[in-house]
């Protein structure tokens, strides 16, 4: 039975990188994208490379978009194997600092990184409990990570902005408090800690690719029965190189 994943933002970047990686592994991929020419774009290349790749609308702000792209899931497939909360926005205002940051900013970015999460997870929860074992993965940050941000000792230590990592740090609570609802059940729930990808997000300065990226996102939606939920697990920076693994809340 083929399974199937729905991903958020899934046009470019990690999302796009995330909904190749899954489709080589013969799944079928729904790509969530709010801008439908950016979505066809993503899905013909897809397809052109032989994979089963098929374009939602579905903005994570608007819940009428959300909503039809739950219908659209049930009515084709009758369940979701895979959820990838990956859309997410990052805004800062002027030094960036907590002083400097006006509240319509952070609420611009909770709207995404936070509500819009809960709004799909939720239009889509009935879905996912009629599949044997559905992954819920959302995509979070280690600048989420409350324990990294405040030891000295750490290369975050010195990021001082509040929209986006408080966005993450939220978004790990909700991930644990899923986790938490469905820990009797086959459904998995993890955080995923991609690393400083290159992406739009940072001009491309990160030092990771959006494929080294997407493994940790992929490593997550195909955990087996044995594997962990409500963990944040990915990319750690160490001295001994490139490595995953659990991170500290």
């Amino acid at each position: 039975m083929t399974q199937i994943a729905l991903i958020t933002g899934a046009n470019k970047g990690i999302g796009y990188a995330t909904a190749r990686a899954l489709g080589e592994r013969g799944m079928t991929v729904l790509l969530g994208a709010r801008d439908e020419g950016r979505g066809r774009a993503a899905e013909k290349e897809l397809t052109a490379e032989g994979l089963d790749a098929r374009f939602v609308r579905l903005d994570v702000t608007d819940a009428a978009t959300v909503q039809a792209a739950a219908e659209l899931v049930e009515a084709e497939f009758g369940r979701l194997d895979v959820l990838v909360n990956n859309a997410g926005i990052v805004r800062a205002d002027g030094t960036a600092e907590p002083s400097a940051t006006r509240i319509g900013t952070i609420r611009e970015v909770f709207e995404t990184n936070v509500y819009g999460v809960v709004t799909v997870t939720n239009a889509v929860l009935p879905l996912l409990r009629r599949a044997p074992a559905a992954r819920i993965v959302n995509v979070s940050s280690e600048v989420g990570s409350i324990a990294s941000m405040t030891d000295p000792a750490s290369p975050l230590f010195a990021l001082t902005s509040v929209p986006y990592p408080a966005s993450k740090a939220a978004l790990n609570m909700i991930t644990a408090m899923y986790a938490k609802e469905l820990r009797d059940t086959p459904i998995k729930v993890n955080a995923a800690n991609p690393g400083y990808t290159a992406t739009d997000f940072n001009s491309h300065h990160g030092f990771r690719t959006p494929e080294q990226a997407a493994a940790v996102c992929t490593h997550l939606a195909t955990l087996p029965a044995d594997g962990p939920s409500g963990l944040l697990w990915g990319h750690l920076i160490t001295r001994e190189g490139d490595q995953n693994g659990v991170l500290a809340w």
